[in-house]
Order: structure tokens, then sequence, then C-alpha cells
């Protein structure tokens, strides 16, 4: 063993931390964040810097790039766990995929952070890693994105509470709840109060995916399965060996899939479309609904073996609307997401703002609560959130579920629905027109985006057709 070696095995100092990015006003700008939460802070400008820092500043978590000259994030990380095995490292990128977070995890990394996100996130992802699984409040946890489950209610604190305990376990789990009340979320706090919790957390959205695709995404696919497999596919049950899948509106999936997914539930084994030999699998599973599942059952649209296998450990998320107390907690956090989001000053939320959230309906839930407010600051501008910056209490509740789409952009002109789309526009430009992050940069399903874009171009197809007559 070298003196390198030697030295690091001496322990980590708990109040160090170490930031790796190439980009000078990146580091700096991270280096300050850092400063000012009271942590001594180093800069390493690539791999080979940071390794030589390892040695000498032995900090408690470094936080690194992903794209670097010399050496990449992914093989600092096994550089260090190799050196440093006890060392905390985030893997930051402005290039995400599933893969490359599988990869990060799979190689020691603790969490992973999708560029540009802000200097809050970043402060709760440290406090979360730093207190690990002893935090002393049951009601918030950063998941493996960085994302917080916020509440003071009763109910929910006691079902975080409950949560807890079976987290640590084995058990699949299945999530009901109405859409937008936050079940990705908790099966993302499930999963890192787990024994996997360094270990691949890999979501498959079942009502985005065409059947077609999404056996290929769920099982993978040799080469030349089917016309257009040009090359072998790993399937997200392989991508979360040794983690925790989860298999989100699993009420969407077609009865033929379900067959085939209740044998991977029983053996433990994945078929990849046209491949000869069983992969085996250790996974963790998780489901969630916003059905009631045994209804499916009964209505011939869900197989009752299935049901019974993912019905091991049920949990039902309360709708918004049953708890009120968190209803004013929820509007100030994602008051203040979305300021730093949209980098502008935080505004204000008055107390009459508050009273008027609170006799809203909320039929979209927690997810409808964080559009609402984004909206709000938005149109707050420097000043205050006022009521007349929220929806109307009248129209809330006498809106349908899926409202029809205005006729055309003139009709609106003003209103809500063209801050909405001047905001998913704005997004998507941000993440240079990947859906996916705008999706989640939203608070939003990849579905409810695609409808939203479809709605805008179907409104704008007749004033576009007009203007050329």
């Amino acid at each position: 063993m070298n003196d390198r070696e030697t030295s690091i095995e001496g322990g980590e100092h708990s109040e160090r931390i170490l930031i790796v990015d190439d980009e000078p006003s990146m580091r700096t700008a991270l280096m300050e964040s850092v400063r000012r939460l009271g942590y001594e802070v180093q800069g390493a400008i690539d791999g080979a810097d940071a390794l030589e820092r390892v040695t000498r500043f032995r900090p408690w978590l470094v936080i690194t790039d992903l794209k670097m000259p010399r050496m990449t994030g992914l093989d600092l990380i096994k550089d260090i766990k190799a050196r440093a095995p006890q060392t905390v490292i985030v893997l930051m990128t402005a290039y995400g995929t599933v893969e490359t977070a599988v990869d990060a995890m799979k190689f020691g990394a603790s969490d992973y952070l999708l560029k540009p996100f802000s200097m809050d996130l970043l402060e709760r992802v440290i406090a979360n890693l730093k207190e690990g699984r002893d935090l002393d409040s049951p009601g918030t946890s950063t998941a493996v994105e960085g994302r917080a489950i916020l509440t003071q209610d009763p109910g929910m604190i006691r079902l975080l509470s409950t949560v807890e305990g079976v987290a640590a376990s084995q058990a699949t789990v299945l999530i009901n709840g109405e859409s937008g009340t936050g079940k990705e979320l908790l099966a993302r706090f499930i999963h890192t109060r787990s024994p996997r919790a360094h270990r691949p957390f890999i979501a498959v959205n079942c009502a985005a995916l065409p059947d077609g695709l999404l056996e290929s995404e769920l099982f993978g696919h040799e080469r030349g399965a089917f016309t257009g497999a040009m090359m072998k596919k790993i399937g997200k049950f392989e991508m979360a060996h040794t983690g925790t899948i989860l298999l989100d509106e699993i009420s969407e999936m077609n009865l033929s899939l379900q067959a085939k997914l209740l044998r991977v539930l029983q053996e433990r084994e994945v078929d990849r479309i046209g491949g000869r030999d069983p992969v085996a699998v250790n996974i963790r599973v998780i489901a969630t609904t916003n059905r009631t599942l045994y209804r499916e059952v009964e209505q011939g649209r869900f197989r009752e073996d299935l049901y019974y296998r993912l019905n091991v450990f049920p949990i039902t998320v309360p709708p918004l609307r049953e708890r009120p107390a968190d209803i004013a907690l929820l509007a100030r956090h994602f008051t203040g997401a979305s300021a730093v989001r949209n980098g502008v000053a935080q505004p204000a939320l008055s107390e009459a703002a508050v009273a008027h959230l609170q006799t809203l309906a909320w039929k979209g839930n927690v997810r409808e609560l964080e559009n609402v407010m984004e909206r709000a600051v938005l149109l707050a501008g420097q000043g205050t959130i006022l009521p007349m910056h929220l929806p109307d209490a009248r129209q809330d509740q006498a809106a349908p579920a899926n409202p029809a789409p205005a006729a055309t952009p003139a009709a609106v002109n003003g209103s809500l629905w063209e801050m909405e789309r001047e905001l998913i526009f704005k997004t998507l430009s941000r993440v240079k027109d990947n859906r996916t992050h705008a999706a989640k940069e939203l608070g939003i399903s990849i579905r409810t985006l695609r409808n939203k874009l479809r709605e805008y171009r179907e409104t704008e197809l007749p004033l576009t057709m007009s203007e050329h007559s």
C-alpha cells in the first residue's frame, strides 16, 4: 500500500467537501454556496486534481461533474471508491440519462443531480447525505434525485413513519393514490430508506409507452429480435439489478404484459425478447396506481394473481384536499423553488392568498399546487402573491377533470392558459427540447406534456391556415 492510500485510511473530515468541475464559474459558485453552509471546501479542476486533493484534504463528500478532461466523473467515482470507499459522492451532469444514473450508482455514487439545479436543492441533498437515515423528522426526506417530501399533516407523518418500517424489508409495495399526490416521490422515499439505497432506482411509467415499446423497455431485447433491433438492449429490470424498480401506473399495463411481469416476480428472472436464456435479477418492486386495482380485477382488466403478488404491503397516499395543513407549507416551498428556477426574486405569499388556496378543490393534488404557484410567481412579478394571481375558487370547483382546450389563443388572451403555454415552451427551450427533463421541471407527467403540446398545435393550426389563405 502506498503513502496516498495509507493517508486516506486515517479517516475523512466530516466538515470537508470537495467540488470537482472543469468550468471555473460553476466550480466557484458551488464552492461559495457550500462555504455558506458552514463547510470547509476545496475545488478541483479535473479528476486527476481531485484524486490528489482526496488524499490530502480527505473530504467526507465529493461533488463531481460528469464530463471533464483527462478523467470522466464515472472514472473518478471508481478511483475514489477504490482508494477511500467511505467517501460519499454526488455526480452532477447536464447530460443525464437513465443509463448514466445507473452506472453512477453502480460505481458507488450516493446521489445524482441534473444541471441546472438550484442551490436550495444542493443544500437539501447535502443535508440528507450528512444525516443519513437518522433524520429527526419523518416528514422530510430527500430522494435519489434530491426532491423532498414536505408535510406537517399528522396523517401523512404517521404514513411516513409506517413506510420507514417497511422500507427496511424486501416486501413488494403497492402505492395507491390520485394523480399528482406524490406516489413516485414516496416510492423514492422507500428506496432511500432501504438497504438498497445506494443501488439503482429505475422508474418506468407504464402509461407513457405503447405496449410494444413497453415490453422492450422492461425486458430488453437481443440484436435482430425484430425489425429495427440493430443492437442488444438491456431492459429496465436488468438495469435495476440489486436495486429497486418502480412500475408507475401499473394498471395501464395490458394483460399480455401482465402475464410476463408475473413470471418475473415469481421467478426473479427476465426473458429478453429474442433471447435464449433467462437473466436472473435481484430487485425490489414498488408499483403505483391511481385506480382501485381490485375493481380492475373484477372488470377483467387486471390479473388477479398479479394483483396479489403486488399487494403485499398496500399504501394509500391521501389527496391534498384531505391534508389542509400541508397547503400553505407546500405553497411557500413551491414559491421559493419556482423563483430560483426562473431566476426571479421570491415574492411574498399574502395571508389572503393562503386563505384562498385553502378554498380550492385541488383535483390535481400536489402537482396542481406546484403549477399554480409557478404561474403565481410569474404573474406577481416583484410584488406579493395575491388571490388575483390564483385560480378562482368557483371556477376551480366547477371545472371538469379534463377541460376542453380553448378555441384560439385570442379567446384566452392574457389568461393563465397563455402563461402556462409560455412556461412550457420556455422550459423546453432551457432543456434543449428534452421532454423528459421538461416534464420533471414542470412537475407533470410525460403524457400530460404531450397532451399540452398537442393542444397548442391544434389551437394554433387554424390561425396558421387563415394567415396563409
